[in-house]
């Protein structure tokens, strides 16, 4: 027993033994293991990890990219483009190549409005490094870099209408003018390079450029606009064999070319001194490309509340962002102040009053569809059987000659269930003198007062007649220098000597046309 005792103790001491071998041998194991352990838990992904490893793969997929980009043949992309879409149509010049025309008459285009590029000639302080560099057109750097100081550069002198003190915007030269507006974002680039497909260079072609901020009149006083395309048209039919010249007006660039048909023909010192020949003689045709002949709805709602159809989207999708002061910009206030100086804004506004755009109850398209329907391209609808795909039920009374409604059953009830508050006109007697003495520019409504606001909107609706005087309520600076500038009634007599003033001379139903029996006038 006592030996069995002893093998006993003998094995629970050796067991022991082992067993603080062990131990021993873990922690020693320990000592190396703990180490890889805290670095294994310091490397621990984070977010910053998967930010950095995103922006390596955006770049390092962007050069790859450049790089395939750069090193391709140029017929892979039109190889890629044939293979999914089939062959592809010669472009228009070139079919007219193949069809044997080539240059004859010298083009002149006319550009509308925002789409002539204009460069700083001089500015303030805040413009340094600016000079000769495009503040409208290209890619709209500075706008972004320094906003406040580019709104205040494209603004004009509420006065005068011209410069403000130390500033000079002038327009772009040549076909770089107005060839795109942006980036990406073509203009009169395509019409270019398919008349240079004939053979059309620049000595044949002239972009008839104008700072588009303003007043047609007030370009020939600042600039000698007017007479500078005279002179131009005149070398390009003197150098191409005596071949006149075929005009391409776009947009307000139409109303601006009829102004200055009449410009040439009247003496100086308000006219050219072309005489009224000088048409016949120097102009083939001119091709109107959208031309805002009798006004466009859409100026009225832009020197209203600066609201064009681009910005009415963006308010969709962000409502009120644009109205609050956002790191100090306040958006709306910067951007009425800027565009309520430019005069030519106001060569859009409808013309001709109710006669032409109609009433409270009548509009010369008659019947239409509601706001979620289709717009008809066709100018009537009483012939239902050539348009089968009408839905009668959506037909609703909706009177165009509402140019301004407020409220969407305002606009499609009869004008016997209207309710107006005439007070606009009362407000307005009691507020124009201090308005057109005080105010700076309008730019928030809060500052016209409530009661001024309420007498707005409680007049409810408003016809090409009575926007004249809603304009002249919110903007009666702006339309003060408009009236010196522009006029948008109907001519009761054309041989009127009142007639001759500039003022008439982008109005068609003011003013004739140029006395050149021969010339050709095409409207698209």
């Amino acid at each position: 027993m006592s030996f069995l005792r002893r093998r006993k103790g003998t094995d629970s001491s050796k067991s022991q033994n082992l067993r603080c071998n062990i131990v021993k041998e873990d922690e020693k194991n320990n000592l190396y293991e703990s180490p890889r352990k805290e670095s294994y838990n310091s490397k621990k992904w984070s977010c910053w990890d998967s930010c950095c490893w995103f922006i390596g793969f955006v770049c390092s997929v962007w050069w790859f990219l450049l790089l395939l980009y750069n090193t391709m043949p140029a017929s892979i992309p039109q190889y890629v483009t044939e293979a999914i879409k089939g062959p592809l149509t010669d472009p228009p010049g070139v079919k007219l190549r193949k069809e044997g025309l080539t240059v004859n008459h010298p083009v002149v285009f006319v550009p509308g409005i925002v789409t002539g590029g204009l460069e700083l000639w001089e500015g303030h302080q805040c413009a340094e490094g600016l000079f000769r560099k495009r503040l409208w057109g290209g890619s709209f750097g500075e706008l972004y870099k320094r906003p406040l100081c580019w709104a205040q550069h494209m603004s004009l002198d509420n006065e005068t209408g011209l410069d403000p003190p130390g500033i000079r915007v002038r327009p772009v030269s040549g076909l770089v003018a107005a060839d795109y507006f942006a980036a990406g974002y073509f203009v009169w680039a395509v019409l270019i390079a398919n008349l240079a497909q004939i053979g059309y260079e620049e000595k044949t072609m002239y972009m008839a450029a104008y700072d588009w901020r303003l007043s047609f009149q007030n370009t020939e006083v600042r600039d000698q606009t007017l007479s500078r395309i005279k002179s131009n048209i005149e070398l390009m039919v003197a150098t191409n064999g005596g071949k006149k010249v075929v005009v391409v007006p776009h947009s307000m660039g139409v109303l601006y070319f009829l102004h200055f048909m009449k410009w040439v023909e009247a003496p100086p010192p308000m006219g050219g001194g072309g005489g009224s020949e000088w048409c016949a003689k120097h102009i083939k045709a001119v091709m109107n490309i959208g031309g805002p002949f009798l006004g466009v709805p859409k100026s009225v709602s832009g020197l209203f509340s600066v609201e064009a159809r681009d910005i009415a989207i963006a308010r969709t999708f962000a409502p009120g962002f644009l109205d609050k002061d956002v790191f100090g910009l306040q958006t709306f206030q910067h951007l009425m102040r800027m565009t309520r100086t430019w005069d030519s804004t106001m060569s859009m506004i409808p013309k001709g009053g109710e006669t032409i755009w109609g009433g409270l109850d009548w509009s010369p398209e008659g019947s239409s569809f509601n706001c979620g329907a289709k717009t008809l391209r066709n100018n009537s609808i009483n012939n239902t059987d050539q348009i089968p795909n009408i839905n009668l039920a959506n037909m609703k009374n909706v009177n165009y000659g509402r140019i301004i409604s407020f409220g969407k059953d305002v606009a499609e009830a009869h004008s016997s269930k209207i309710e107006r508050v005439d007070l606009l006109q009362d407000s307005m007697k009691a507020d124009m003198l201090a308005n057109l003495t005080n105010c700076d520019i309008w730019i928030e409504y809060h500052d016209i007062g409530d009661h001024r606001i309420k007498a707005v909107a409680d007049y409810k609706v408003y016809t090409a007649g009575s926007i004249l005087d809603l304009l002249h309520f919110v903007s009666p600076k702006l339309m003060a220098r408009g009236g010196a500038h522009f006029s948008y009634g109907i001519a009761d007599n054309l041989d009127d000597p009142k007639y001759q003033h500039y003022k008439y001379w982008s109005n068609p139903l003011e003013t004739k046309l140029p006395d050149a029996p021969d010339m050709e006038i095409y409207s698209i």
